[in-house]
């Protein structure tokens, strides 16, 4: 009997010291959307666990079993209270749970949106849109809101580990950026490609080819392509909005479909948890690179950015601006743009501008990214006992902010040091060019904060889930790459993060595909196919979507670069983006869910977007185009 009574009161001491330090209940969720729990570390003596949520009107029980020590589920709440949370009659938790009205959830990012294209201030209205949040997620106190804005969103933005990575890469960006401005290295790399860029078609296919070439980051190619690009496109009278946009349409697309960048490793590992979820074993970099040729947007976009420059035909607003600065020479709406610092102490006023000046920094940020995803992945495998590598292993295990962190300090150094060694500055101005470069970069930065902290708002409000639930009822599997494609778009334009949308999504989509497509019948072969369309739907649309939004890091980034007003880069890409979006689905997104061969698709959107140039395109003063 003492042994019955003993073993009870240590089982209710277990559980209740154990499950009240490890069960994780968030506080806010929305209707039609579950609510998550976890519980970690149960006892392997426990098989199952009955936990109860009571309020003072309102008591329900769930069954949970834990798995492998853990319970990881979803449960349902009717209304908001306080609740407590009990389990075999033990108390663990006092929580309040508020369940708000879904359609909350969009309000911030959307006010977001629009408020910039109202306003054209976007820090304005991307506090607007945090402050929204804020609002609705500390209980409709605009004191209290006001407060966490400052001490929750912005302060986590900045002190999460990846975000200061990208902050401080940014910085040494553009500190290098400072250094070859002063030291000529840009004015002579302006010079080599000014022999091959002496026209403006060949200005704008000259910014493309760089574009590519810089594949294995998106923030690199868009910092590095705008800063290095602008003094020729400025002398060949392109406007800031077709340069901003030539960098921003050809950074993310082609970032997160080469065979190595800083996405691949990311991308792959969010497809080898969807596969794991169904129960498959095989490579998910194979399944990756079977989905790149579905990747039907990213593909488009680039070779959009090509035409347009290679036929020098242009529509709408862009129309406008290309024809501005071609027969005025006024490259932007407002004249120079004042966002940034003032570049003036930064021009090279010597005779000698050395190309390689510039060239060497640049190349160091290249090779030393590439260098970086090999040795770190190839350090943690080895840390984790793997005696063979491949490509797919060594980029998913590598660490791609560590690797660009490293290559532009190394840049950084190396171009201060070329700068001093060649006696072009002095020590203390090098340091001070360097210096001026990253105070030309802090507007980008705390524009990056905020949109980062918007992007935790609607994280915190379930914004995705919610767009989800809208969006996913009665699905035809036929249809799934159309449908996939315009969730993902909704969600990147809402939330400005095509990362995070992919993190969203592609958990979700996958065995959501193989369930839908079981049900239905459809043979393997004709599954796996449409498995493949379908990932490659969730970052193609992540990317579509990002494309379009003007609380976008990527679409930030790619303004701040090129020095164009960021509203008027938005208000000129976002036509662009939608009829390559439009013909994608048309003739890339619908086929494919019902068999077509993604190269006839491919050979489709192509002659569609030239044909749509022809009908729809203007040529740009013409006689001067070359």
């Amino acid at each position: 009997m003492y042994r019955k009574i003993f073993f009870s009161l240590f089982s209710i001491f277990l559980l209740n010291s154990v499950f009240s330090q490890k069960l994780e209940l968030p506080t806010l969720y929305i209707t039609d959307a579950s609510i998550s729990i976890k519980i970690s570390d149960v006892p392997d003596s426990i098989k199952e666990i009955t936990i109860s949520f009571l309020s003072e009107d309102y008591k329900t029980s769930f069954l949970l079993k834990p798995n492998n020590g853990v319970i990881d589920t979803n449960i349902s709440l009717a209304s908001s209270g306080n609740y407590s949370v009990v389990a075999e009659g033990i108390q663990l938790i006092n929580k309040s749970i508020r369940i708000l009205p879904g359609i909350l959830s969009v309000i911030p990012p959307l006010l977001a949106i629009l408020l910039a294209l109202i306003l054209r201030q976007v820090i304005v209205s991307l506090a607007a849109g945090i402050y929204a949040g804020a609002f609705f997620i500390y209980d409709y106190n605009p004191f209290q809101a006001l407060l966490r804005v400052a001490d929750w969103f912005i302060l986590n933005a900045l002190i999460d580990k990846d975000h200061m990575y990208i902050i401080l890469f940014t910085l040494l960006i553009g500190g290098v950026v400072g250094v070859i401005s002063k030291n000529g290295g840009t004015a002579g790399l302006a010079k080599q490609i000014t022999r091959l860029a002496k026209t403006p078609r060949s200005g704008m296919i000259s910014s493309w080819l760089l574009g590519i070439l810089i594949f294995f980051d998106d923030y690199a190619n868009s910092l590095i392509i705008g800063n290095m690009m602008r003094p020729i496109t400025d002398k060949l009278k392109i406007s800031r909005e077709k340069l901003s946009y030539i960098v921003d349409s050809t950074a993310a697309p082609i970032a997160s479909i080469v065979i190595i960048s800083t996405w691949v490793g990311y991308e792959v590992g969010l497809i080898d948890d969807g596969l794991s979820a169904i129960g498959f074993t095989g490579n998910a970099y194979d399944v990756f690179l079977q989905s790149i040729p579905y990747s039907f947007y990213p593909i488009a976009a680039i070779v959009f950015v090509f035409l347009t420059s290679f036929m020098n035909r242009d529509f709408g607003s862009m129309y406008k601006a290309e024809n501005r600065a071609r027969t005025t020479g006024k490259v932007t709406e407002e004249g120079e743009i004042r966002g940034l610092s003032d570049e003036r102490n930064l021009l090279y006023k010597g005779s000698k501008a050395r190309w390689y000046n510039g060239a060497v920094p640049i190349l160091i940020i290249l090779f030393g990214t590439i260098g970086g995803l090999v040795y770190t992945g190839i350090s943690n495998l080895s840390a984790a006992g793997s005696l063979t590598f491949s490509v797919r292993e060594i980029i998913s295990a590598s660490d791609s902010y560590s690797s660009l962190l490293w290559a532009s300090f190394l840049a950084s150094i190396a171009a201060i040091v070329m700068s001093v060694s060649q006696r072009i500055l002095k020590i203390e101005d090098a340091i001070s060019a360097w210096h001026k470069g990253i105070e030309s970069m802090l507007i980008a930065v705390i524009i990056l904060v905020f949109a980062w902290s918007i992007s935790a708002v609607t994280n915190d409000l379930k914004t995705a889930d919610f767009i989800i639930s809208l969006l996913s009822d009665s699905i035809n599997p036929s249809f799934l790459p159309l449908i996939i494609f315009l969730i993902c778009a909704v969600i990147g334009f809402s939330t400005g993060t095509s990362w995070g949308t992919m993190a969203i999504v592609m958990p979700i989509v996958i065995p959501l595909t193989n369930k839908v497509g079981l049900l239905s019948g459809i043979p393997e072969a004709d599954l796996t196919l449409i498995m493949y369309a379908v990932i490659s739907a969730v970052l193609a649309g992540s990317v579509f979507g990002d494309h379009c939004s003007p609380i976008a890091d990527t679409t930030i980034l790619s303004s701040l670069a090129s020095r164009c007003n960021h509203m008027d880069h938005v208000r000129t890409q976002l036509p662009y983006a939608i009829i390559v979006g439009i013909i994608s689905i048309i003739f890339g997104y619908i086929p494919s869910g019902f068999g077509v061969s993604p190269l006839i698709s491919l050979v489709l959107i192509v002659a569609s977007m030239i044909g749509f140039l022809l009908l729809f395109g203007k040529k740009v003063d013409a006689q001067n185009a070359g």
